[in-house]
Order: structure tokens, then sequence, then C-alpha cells
């Protein structure tokens, strides 16, 4: 059974309930919430990924990314594709 590592990354249990609430992009903070989800016993990556709507070798490849890797893997990074329609405003004072 596929299953975080935390204590590799100087990390806790807690530090993934942490960023999957506090993280600034959505896409991170599924992936933090499923670690945390994951990891403590709450459920395993094919019925997370069920009710999520992902592919469970999505949610696996997200567990063996952060083994392998570390955190700082899971973060959202824009890589390509088309900008964003309406760009973010600045807020004006």
């Amino acid at each position: 059974m596929v299953r975080p590592d935390p204590t590799k990354w100087d990390q806790t249990l807690a530090d993934f309930r942490r960023l999957s609430i506090q993280a600034e992009h959505a896409r991170t903070r599924e992936r933090f919430l499923a670690l945390y989800m994951i990891g403590t016993n709450q459920t395993n990556a094919t019925r997370w990924a069920d009710e999520i709507g992902r592919d469970d070798d999505t949610v696996m490849g997200w567990v063996h990314t952060y083994n392998q890797l570390g955190p700082e893997a899971l973060y959202y990074r824009r890589t390509g594709g088309r900008p964003p329609f309406l760009p973010k405003s600045k807020s004006v004072s």
C-alpha cells in the first residue's frame, strides 16, 4: 500500500493538513489533502481518487512524487498553455 513518508522530509501529518488549508493554489491544497487523508489511514489512494474524481494513478503519483522529491514537488506551477483570459487585477488605492 502506498503511503506518504513525511519523516523523510522533516514534516508531520499535521503539516499536510495545514498545507491542505493554507496553500495558495487549489491544486496544491488538493494534493496535500490527499497526502493527509492517505497518511492518516482514513482512506487509500484508490478510494480517495474515486471520491474526488481523479484517476487513481494520479493520486498514487502524488504520493510517489512526494516520497521521492519532497513537498516542493507538489506545489502547483503553471507550465504552459494559454495565459488566463482576464489577468488578475491589481487593487487601486
